[in-house]
């Protein structure tokens, strides 16, 4: 049996293992995931662990895909020019990191018809998931802004926000995730104008930032897209999905 986990703290929101187990059914493939909660001191030993076999992919998550690319040998390309690495594996001897985020939030505008080409669109928080949602909405052509606590030189600040024309939000910052579900980083002022609101969060179903606007959507599509690419590196091989079936079973088992 193949064994996978993922890195990050907390994790107790997290719908990582009920997905891949759905990706794995349909695949055929036997193997496990796992919630590694881990310590910045411990980093290194889940790499150790990855060197050794006791797992064969990790996916990371807050607050270590920037972190983790100094225990790397390699980092791939696309995940090099984001600047953070969401999934690992062994590769030829090598420890090599990889960024499916941006796989996972562009299928997700893909999938609900999101149009970015061109809009304004303002991200919330600098982090690793900043990084790659920032570099997809770049790509496709969007006028993008970063948002923070603490502006300087091109990144503004959340008051800042009152005076812009806004067509797009995208929260990548974890206020409002599961158990602090009564908090937003917008008021309902700001985040009503914006044309749409893109909350990467997953849990809950329905953030607060998201209650503020009609035409909001959640982060799990996107969860669910990336995980599919962790998969396809981590055994090295593309597989055809139903995605259809995936994101109506996951929604299904948690009640979405």
């Amino acid at each position: 049996m193949k064994c996978f986990g993922l890195i990050g703290n907390p994790l107790e929101h997290s719908f990582s293992p009920l997905i891949h187990k759905h990706l794995f059914g349909i695949k055929n493939i036997d193997a496990s995931y796992k919630l590694l909660e881990t310590t910045p001191e411990n980093l290194k030993k889940r790499i150790d662990e990855l060197k050794s076999g006791e797992y064969d992919g990790f996916n990371v998550t807050i607050p270590y895909k920037i972190e983790i690319m100094k225990y790397l040998d390699e980092i791939s390309p696309e995940a090099l020019a984001i600047g953070s690495v969401n999934t690992i594996c062994m590769k030829n001897g090598k420890v090599v990191g990889y960024n499916t985020d941006y796989f996972g939030f562009k299928r997700e505008l893909e999938y609900y018809n999101i149009k970015v080409e061109k809009q304004n669109a303002y991200v919330l928080g600098t982090g690793g998931a900043s990084k790659a949602i920032t570099k997809a909405l770049e790509n496709m052509n969007a006028n993008v802004t970063l948002v923070s606590r603490h502006p300087k030189n091109n990144i503004i600040g959340y008051e800042d926000l009152k005076s812009k024309k806004i067509d797009l939000i995208v929260n990548t910052t974890p206020v409002g995730m599961y158990p602090h579900m009564d908090d937003s980083p917008l008021d309902e002022e700001i985040a009503s104008k914006a044309k749409c609101i893109v909350d990467i969060i997953f849990n809950p179903s329905k953030t607060k930032l998201m209650s503020y606007n009609k035409n909001s959507y959640n982060g799990l599509l996107m969860l669910i897209f990336q995980a599919a690419e962790a998969e396809d590196i981590w055994l090295d091989k593309v597989y055809d999905i139903d995605y259809n079936k995936i994101i109506e079973d996951v929604r299904g088992d948690i009640g979405e």
